[in-house]
């Protein structure tokens, strides 16, 4: 049995990491509602661009653009939202086993695109190589960043250098399910259209004029497509690593209660044997003299 002076060196241990990870539970629980509420507030633009996107396709014929057309041959780029810090639960490591797990998305065909350490180094550990990183970004999102990694990426999709654009982020469904979620942004197709974002029979086959050249609304739109998709994604993520971070916390936290809990009587039991070992030898020690 351990002496009662390692049980309570243990107890205190135990007692600080308790203090730190009620406190850390306390901190996520406050950003998780301000995180939660921008996402709520972003989620319908972030499904209202992708649904306009999907039903323009849907209503024009077949138009010629890079955009959507693609390159052939070339990589696929990965947006990877994470986060920088740990003590998230699975928070980072599912977003990077979704990865993983995508037979179509080989270390030798694939680059990224990270927002965030952790994925960054996860993934950099399996083989993937790393063409931008952005890893400030995630600490206080903002559209100007969404449109400024849109930018990095568009520009090497211009230049030939990867042929489709996909983005890997969390989805926050409430404070205890995330959703690690792939979405195609590049090239755009009417294949993607989902029937839930198809429009009505009478009205999904109207024709769609254009007051400008379809190229250049393409141009235009799709930019703006793909900030909105990035925006979208990193309010979800920062919600998700809040909502994952806090869970995780609580558990920690009534775990240390448990060990604490368990040491205490311990202690009691090593103090108790300490007490009745004492006694006996007194006795026998008066018994002796006498």
């Amino acid at each position: 049995m351990a002496s009662m002076r390692d049980i309570q060196r243990r107890k205190t241990s135990v007692q600080s990491t308790g203090q730190i990870t009620k406190a850390m539970k306390l901190v996520s629980t406050v950003k998780l509602q301000k995180a939660k509420e921008r996402a709520e507030n972003a989620r319908p633009y972030f499904k209202g661009m992708l649904q306009t996107v999907h039903s323009i396709l849907a209503r024009t014929g077949e138009i010629k653009h890079p955009y959507l057309q693609g390159v052939e041959g070339t990589k696929k780029a990965v947006i990877v939202i994470s986060s920088n810090r740990g003590l998230a639960g699975g928070y980072n490591s599912n977003i990077t086993k979704l990865l993983l797990n995508q037979e179509n998305f080989g270390k030798e065909d694939t680059v990224l695109y990270t927002i965030g350490k952790k994925a960054k180094e996860l993934l950099e550990r399996k083989g993937y190589v790393t063409k931008k990183d952005f890893p400030d970004v995630i600490e206080d999102p903002m559209y100007s960043d969404a449109m400024e990694i849109c930018r990095e990426v568009l520009e090497d999709y211009a230049n030939g250098e990867i042929g489709e654009i996909y983005l890997a982020y969390t989805e926050f469904r409430n404070t205890v399910s995330h959703i690690p979620t792939l979405v195609k942004m590049l090239p755009v197709s009417k294949e993607d259209v989902q029937p839930e974002e198809q429009q009505e029979e009478n009205v999904k086959f109207i024709p769609m004029n254009f007051e400008t050249d379809e190229a250049e609304m393409l141009d235009l739109l799709i930019p703006k497509y793909i900030s909105s998709l990035i925006y979208g994604g990193l309010m979800q993520a920062v919600a998700s690593e809040n909502g994952a971070r806090m869970t995780a916390m609580d558990s920690a936290t009534s775990n240390a209660e448990e060990m604490i809990a368990d040491l205490s009587l311990k202690y009691n039991r090593a103090r108790q044997s300490s007490i009745t070992q004492e006694l006996t030898e007194i006795i026998a020690g008066a018994e002796a003299i006498s």
